[in-house]
């Protein structure tokens, strides 16, 4: 006999694979957001053929990147991020 309208046996079950399934796919993008900052602040650093305008355009382009993977957190991104690639093109282009 079937009873409808009751919940299955594994809701519970359900419910806590699509939070572990939610906090992989986060942890994924925070490691792609990771190495892909690496990536930029490598290239800023190393390519002796960049100039400044187009240090300026990776930088705004990962920022872009990171608010997609991760919208809504401008904020975090504004203290964690863009310090530091000011300091690295300060660095690199003798600003200021």
């Amino acid at each position: 006999m079937e009873v409808y309208g009751a919940e299955p046996s594994g809701g519970k079950q359900n419910e806590a694979t699509e939070e572990e399934n939610e906090r992989m796919d986060e942890a994924r993008r925070l490691r792609r957001l990771q190495v892909m900052m690496s990536m930029v602040m490598s290239v800023i650093s190393q390519d002796p053929d960049l100039t400044l305008e187009e240090a300026a355009e990776i930088s705004a382009n990962a920022r872009r990147a990171a608010l997609s993977m991760f919208p809504d957190k401008e904020l975090a991104y504004d203290i964690l991020y863009r310090p530091r690639l000011q300091r690295l093109m300060n660095e690199r282009f003798r600003l200021q």
